[in-house]
Formats: structure tokens, sequence, C-alpha cells
């Protein structure tokens, strides 16, 4: 089956870097090119095409991010070509109903692997890009703490001193300190209040 697609990129040569490509790999249509997200959007309801390869920056008007939005559909899907990776974009972009989120430093296999993925409603994501969203989904799930670091913030809960908590732990006040400037880092605070409250709203604390 014939995969038709819509680009849309605000960079003529880009576009035409892309209709020479597609069109040496049998299965693909190009049916039209946009160069900014209002014709985009025009198109893609006059031809209807199974894939839109959408740029995120377009200039100015109508970014990629809102031209997704109001493209995709369960049958006109919207992947992402784009140079940039970074986590705002991405969410964006997926947020908004995006099927894939490609790099255009991709190879031109992967490129096509993509399209016919999302063609078929399929998730289609750079390996950098996938990193990332997983890397979000773990900070998401909130930070890991060892069982002497969770030991620690316990003490520090109860309002313990370094002292305190060494001799209660039986371990040196250099371990407690060393344990402590790693709970602060995995928890993103300065403080000793800070860790505490931090820890509370994660439920950390026992």
């Amino acid at each position: 089956m014939t995969v038709r697609i819509l680009l849309c990129d605000d960079h003529v040569v880009v576009r035409a870097g892309l209709l020479a490509l597609l069109g040496s790999e049998d299965g693909f249509e190009v049916v039209g090119e946009a160069g900014s997200g209002e014709e985009a959007v025009a198109m893609a309801a006059k031809l209807a095409p199974d894939v839109v390869l959408m740029d995120l920056q377009l200039g100015p008007g109508m970014d990629g991010v809102e031209a997704t939005r109001t493209i995709a559909s369960p049958t006109v899907r919207v992947l992402v070509l784009t140079t940039y990776d970074t986590d705002a974009d991405i969410t964006r972009a997926i947020a908004a109903g995006a099927t894939g989120y490609l790099l255009k430093a991709e190879r031109p296999e992967e490129l096509f692997a993509a399209i016919r993925a999302a063609s078929e409603g399929r998730t289609a994501l750079s390996a950098p890009v996938a990193s990332r969203v997983m890397d979000r989904m773990r900070g998401a799930a909130g930070p890991t703490l060892t069982d002497r670091e969770s030991e620690i913030l316990a003490q520090l809960a109860q309002g313990l001193g370094n002292r305190e908590i060494a001799r209660a732990l039986f371990i040196s006040e250099a371990t407690v300190k060393t344990h402590l400037g790693r709970i602060y880092a995995k928890l993103g605070v300065d403080t000793r209040a800070g860790a505490v409250s931090v820890a509370k709203e994660q439920r950390l604390l026992p």
C-alpha cells in the first residue's frame, strides 16, 4: 500500500531534499509541500495524507506544535522531523498528538521505517528522543534512595543533627555528611529542611 505524505518545512532546500529522498523509495508518494503551519493545516484538510512530516520551527505564524494539534487524527498521522530534541519540544509535540518524533540527523532507512510505522499508527522515536522520554519517565517516578540514605533521611526528619544521626546508625559523621550530599543531589535541594519537605511531598519517608 502506498503511503501518501505531506511535507511541512519552511526551508525549500530541505523540502527538495526530502522530496528526492522519498521519491527514491517504493511505496511512498509525496502529495504536497507546505512551507508554514497554516499551509500544512489547509493542505492536510484538502489532501487527507496518511502521514504529515512536520518540522517544529516554521518561522512567523503557526508553529509545528500548533499545526500538529490541528492536523493529528486517527486517519492523518503527524511525524515530527526536526533538529530540536529538547525535553520541552518533545513533550509539547507528543502532547499535541504527534505519532512520532524523529531527528533530521537520522539515516534514510530510519526515516522510511518511521514513516511506515506512523502510517500504521505505531509510535516512532529517534533513539536519542526515546532515551530522553525514558529519562523523564524515570524522573517522574521520583528519586531512588539507598537503604542507608533512607535511614538518614528518616533521622533527619526527626530533627537529629549529624552527630546524633552518626551515633544512632553507628557510622561516622563524615559518612553522614557524604550521604547527606547524595540525598540533597537526588532531591534537588541544598538544605536539611528542603530535603525533609521534598521527601514528604514524594512520600519517601515512612
